[in-house]
């Protein structure tokens, strides 16, 4: 019987490059809670945000998104023409098909390149670098592209006191490919779908079409529920990720979770007892909850700071929807 060839595949895999794009306007906690009757002090007691960006008309999903992908393609010193693969995670593509990354691969010059999308919310942005590692060891792909973009003000309700002040918009990307020592970590990823309804829509939109005198579908969350999980869930699927990889929180230079409220963040931190050298991403306090976006965004602030440098390990970890997560130890690019 004839054998099949096989992929030629690699044994490590790397972040190249990291590209972000936040909108232009930053808008304050005054700004927001007009709509919300609430103040600048209640949300930073609750979340730690002080600002957030939020996108104009011309700043679409896809313009984001195809900036972000060039930066990073810029920084990784990677040609368009070279990419074999793109991957979109987004929430907020208000069209369902076709899917948003096979736009993008044509925008960034990419054109013919493999291209799908990701829902996996917030843990998204962890659930791509996870594929896309695997493409590049696996020989399918040489050089990926991974781009988390939100417009999450395009399906949250402005007046909904509960999450309105959390979300914000932006894009970041990523450039993976092949490496000759270990880039990045095995993921520690699940579901806990038994809650599901702890963040979700408000109803589906067949629900809405079948009846269009209802408000169309928006973001619902149940705050407390998912801080409770997270503080009781994330900080143990880190230490699975720690432990894959072959290191301690003494080894990292920075952890990178996702940017969802500033007091899980400092949980988090407590959590994984991290050494007073480890820089802990806090973008969330000027950029807001970004979904998928907010690790890649949180990455690129932290290099760009100086708080974290080229060749530092950091622990990844997204968390959200579904309820999706997913953590990853990387070599920073």
């Amino acid at each position: 019987m004839k054998r099949l060839e096989g992929q030629a595949p690699v044994r490590y895999a790397r972040i190249l490059g990291v590209g972000a794009y936040r909108p232009e306007r930053s808008v304050d906690n005054a700004e927001v809670c007009a709509l919300i009757n609430s103040s600048d002090a209640w949300v930073q007691s609750r979340s730690g945000i002080r600002t957030r960006r939020f996108a104009g008309p011309h700043e679409t999903l896809e313009m984001m998104a195809a900036t972000a992908a060039g930066k990073a393609l810029a920084a990784a010193g990677i040609e368009p023409a070279d990419v074999d693969c793109v991957l979109v995670s987004t929430i907020s593509h208000l069209r369902q098909l076709p899917g948003m990354a096979p736009d993008l691969a044509v925008r960034i010059g990419a054109g013919g390149a493999g291209a799908f999308d990701i829902s996996a919310a917030c843990a998204g942005g962890c659930y791509g670098l996870a594929l896309a590692d695997s493409m590049v060891r696996g020989g399918n792909a040489r050089h990926v592209v991974v781009v988390g973009a939100e417009r999450m003000r395009d399906i949250i309700d402005a007046e909904d006191r509960s999450l309105a002040f959390l979300f914000a918009d932006g894009a970041a990307a990523w450039v993976v490919g092949p490496s000759d020592e270990p880039g990045i970590g095995p993921v520690a990823w699940g579901s806990d779908g038994e809650a599901l309804d702890a963040l979700t829509m408000t109803r589906t939109w067949g629900e809405f079409r079948d009846d269009p005198e209802l408000p169309s579908p928006v973001l619902y969350m149940d705050g407390r529920r998912v801080f409770r999980w997270t503080a009781g869930e994330i900080a143990k699927v880190c230490h699975t990720a720690l432990e894959k990889a072959g290191v301690t929180a003494a080894d990292l230079g920075a952890f990178i979770p996702h940017q969802a409220n500033l007091r899980i963040t400092e949980v988090l931190a407590h959590d994984l007892r991290l050494p007073e050298h480890v820089a802990v991403a806090d973008d969330v306090v000027t950029s807001g909850n970004t979904s998928s976006a907010s690790v890649p965004l949180a990455m690129e602030a932290l290099l760009a700071s100086g708080r974290a440098s080229s060749g530092d390990l950091a622990l990844l970890a997204g968390f959200g929807a579904g309820l999706a997560y997913a953590a990853q130890v990387v070599v920073l690019p």
